[in-house]
């Protein structure tokens, strides 16, 4: 099969690439290497997936999503079996700082993304949405939940993702699927995420933020569980009946072949207790310094996968503890720093 992984410079979509080579696919590699976190990082994401391409199946190219041109020039030169759109402008509070960022990417984007799929009628678009778009909404969170009062930009644009994917699926019979991905954590993962902050704090022993005092809970979900999962979907392109059985349907009548599913590991983990597995981790104790809530955060999340595990037979169970001992091992192997002797 030949894909195209947008975003494949980022902590998911090279995860994705990784999963897609190594069972045998063709995979074509878009992103544009935004300095919104470290360049060297995502190119160091690509080297790794080059090295390990022994086939020859791996096929980088440096495209911006928000660019119409390159990208319909793009999908006139190729034939893609399925799509996997990864590629986004991330982040909650920049959202705040850098609203056009957020447009472009994200809205713009996600059009020109859509334009192309339509036009070479791609037999799935699998795309990334976000657990964000519950907003403050009580948790578990269900996909059949109303999704309508977002708290921050970021969160809105991902909310017009999914009407977007919906209405491309009922005029076009585009089949789309959105996946509201839940904290996502591990090696390779981005420096802009609390668990990489407090990495990188903790070792230079300087205290870390502790927002809402630490009163916060989140579902964290391993990258290389997100990257089974995304699998699996893209091997399955909804069908209309499926997609009106599904519980992110709003109708049971609609014709649109869109599914919408959470991707998290449905159990929420306290703060203090994530920075206590963190210490484990590195073999540091951290500094906490305790602060207010920040705007646009939310206080809890927790997917409700009953979905995903109905349909795909698989939901995220990697333990925090066993997460962030990779992630650890990772990143003192990448930026070189030894543990400490006991």
């Amino acid at each position: 099969m030949k894909v195209l992984v947008t975003g494949a410079a980022g902590f998911i979509g090279a995860a994705l690439c990784a999963r897609l080579l190594a069972r045998g696919d063709r995979v074509v590699a878009v992103d544009n290497l935004s300095d919104y976190y470290d360049v060297e990082l995502k190119k160091a994401r690509v080297d790794n997936l080059q090295t390990a391409d022994a086939k020859n199946a791996f096929d980088f190219r440096r495209i911006d999503v928000s660019d119409r041109a390159a990208m319909a020039a793009l999908f006139r030169g190729d034939d893609f079996d399925a799509v996997a759109h990864l590629a986004a402008q991330a982040g909650v509070r920049y959202s705040l700082d850098n609203p056009n960022a957020y447009i472009d990417a994200n809205l713009v984007g996600f059009g020109n993304l859509l334009e192309g799929c339509q036009r070479a009628s791609v037999a799935h678009l699998v795309y990334a949405s976000s657990s964000s778009v519950y907003g403050n909404a009580s948790p578990p969170f269900t996909e059949s939940a109303r999704v309508d009062a977002p708290v921050s930009l970021y969160a809105a644009t991902k909310k017009a993702n999914e009407l977007m994917a919906h209405a491309y699926a009922h005029l076009y019979r585009l089949p789309c699927t959105g996946l509201r991905f839940f904290t996502v954590y591990g090696p390779w993962g981005r420096p802009d995420m609390a668990f990489f902050k407090f990495a990188k704090l903790m070792l230079a022993g300087r205290p870390i933020p502790v927002y809402n005092h630490g009163d916060l809970s989140r579902d964290f979900t391993y990258i290389d569980d997100v990257a089974e999962a995304v699998v699996r979907v893209i091997d399955s392109p909804p069908q209309p009946a499926d997609a009106a059985a599904n519980s992110a349907a709003d109708s049971a009548a609609d014709d649109a072949s869109h599914r919408i599913y959470n991707l998290g590991n449905g159990a929420p983990v306290k703060l203090m207790d994530y920075i206590r597995a963190l210490e484990v981790a590195l073999g540091v104790k951290a500094q906490c310094e305790m602060l207010p809530m920040q705007a646009g955060d939310v206080n809890a999340t927790c997917a409700d996968t009953g979905a995903l595990a109905a349909d795909f037979g698989f939901t995220p169970s990697t333990s925090v503890a066993d997460g962030l001992a990779a992630f650890a091992d990772w990143y003192r192997a990448y930026y070189k720093i030894p543990r400490a002797a006991p």
